[in-house]
């Protein structure tokens, strides 16, 4: 019989969607599921988005520019510059999703075999892009004790051989919620220049950021244009995970220029995508305002529950709208599994990520989960009942 490649073999699964038949299971036996395990809000897509999906009126489907309509990145270039990044639409380059940006950043700036840093836990699929361009990412460990703040600088420097080529972060940080300070940032940026290093900024929540708490990309800070790669979506922004569009962005020219013959290979990104993202800027600023507001509230609603349970430890998060939560268990994976296929509280359960598949680390985060306040709070409460009465009732539950 032929034989899977090692690529094939080596491919990480999603720990956010490996669960899915263990809860397709449990539906079928009559449990109801909220589902904590991924990024999906149930918050409306903004109406001036689908009324341009609405209106489209052409009478071909045709490709557009591998790196995106000139109307739509001239458009997107008026909202970065509204955010003061200083850039042209010859700057941004329109991807399937920031999926897609990802891996052509990886693709375009390292080789087989080099090496890019990443704090951790960190987005689960960057090893998977990893692995599509067979690089190696070289994790660097935060804690849950300090909010999974940037590690201290200095571990950074122990990491950097002449393998090392690029340094990667999520703000504000999926999985963890953690935004960081502009000191980190301006101290990753030294970094960077000191040892010629591109730093990719995936900012996939950039508007979600809570308690008046600033965003800061390093985008903001001199010294870095050839060097920042901001990865971006509109799927979190506008609650539009299904369009699948998203861009990258850079001043470097030749690495654009390199990043292009990779958009070139895969023709373009979607028509459609292209024209509701380009409806989508004009979202009035009461729209992310309402979303702000109902965010902070589902955070400070799952937070403040996840901690009244005993021996539950769950740090605030400054954006995003995620939460890493350590529990009294012993196996993450086991104790997310058991809560599907195990477990019921009036008949009702609840769908976690193990944090297990964020870290790159052996053995890291067994005693972890991630889940995302994406669901409305009534909903949420329910949710922390079911998991309040599974740590009470599960076989490997570590507390005395």
């Amino acid at each position: 019989m032929p034989q899977i490649s090692n690529k094939g073999i080596e491919m990480p699964a999603s720990p956010i969607r490996k669960l899915t038949p263990f809860a397709d299971q449990a539906k079928k036996d009559g449990k109801h599921i909220y589902h904590l395990n991924i990024g999906q809000p149930d918050i409306e897509t903004p109406e001036i988005m689908l009324n341009a999906l609405k209106g489209i009126d052409f009478k071909v489907w045709a490709y557009t520019a591998s790196e995106g309509t000139a109307s739509y990145r001239a458009k997107l270039a008026q909202y970065y510059n509204k955010l003061h990044y200083n850039i042209t639409p010859t700057d941004i380059l329109v991807t399937n999703g920031g999926s897609e940006a990802i891996t052509i950043a990886m693709q375009s700036c390292l080789n087989p075999g080099e090496e890019i840093i990443i704090p951790e836990p960190f987005y689960a699929n960057y090893n998977g892009f990893a692995c599509s361009a067979d690089i190696i990412v070289k994790p660097i460990m935060s804690y849950i004790e300090n909010g999974f703040a940037l590690p201290d600088i200095a571990a950074f420097e122990e990491l950097i051989t002449e393998k090392t080529k690029a340094i990667a972060i999520c703000n504000p940080n999926n999985p963890t919620g953690y935004l960081y300070s502009r000191a980190e940032l301006e101290a990753l940026r030294d970094l960077c220049i000191k040892h010629d290093l591109y730093l990719f900024s995936d900012e996939a929540y950039r508007e979600f950021c809570y308690d008046g708490k600033e965003f800061i990309s390093p985008m903001h800070l001199e010294g870095l244009e050839e060097h920042v790669v901001v990865l971006d979506t509109v799927s979190k922004r506008y609650s539009a995970c299904g369009a699948r569009i998203g861009c990258l962005i850079t001043k470097n020219k030749a690495l654009y220029q390199t990043a292009l013959k990779f958009a070139q290979a895969r023709l373009s990104p979607s028509l459609e995508g292209q024209i509701a993202g380009e409806a989508a800027v004009d979202t009035p600023d009461s729209y992310f305002e309402a979303v702000s507001t109902e965010y902070t509230a589902r955070r400070d609603t799952l937070v403040n529950g996840l901690n009244a349970i005993d021996g539950v430890f769950c740090p605030n998060p400054g954006g995003a709208f995620y939460v890493v939560a350590r529990l009294p268990i012993d196996n993450s994976d086991r104790f997310c599994q058991w809560m599907l296929e195990d477990f019921s509280y009036e008949n009702q359960t609840v769908m976690m990520a193990p944090a297990t598949g964020f870290y790159s680390s052996e053995n890291a985060g067994r005693n972890e989960v991630r889940m995302a306040y994406v669901l409305n709070q009534q909903d949420l409460k329910k949710a922390l009942a079911c998991i309040e009465e599974g740590l009470r009732v599960y076989p490997g539950t570590t507390r005395s």
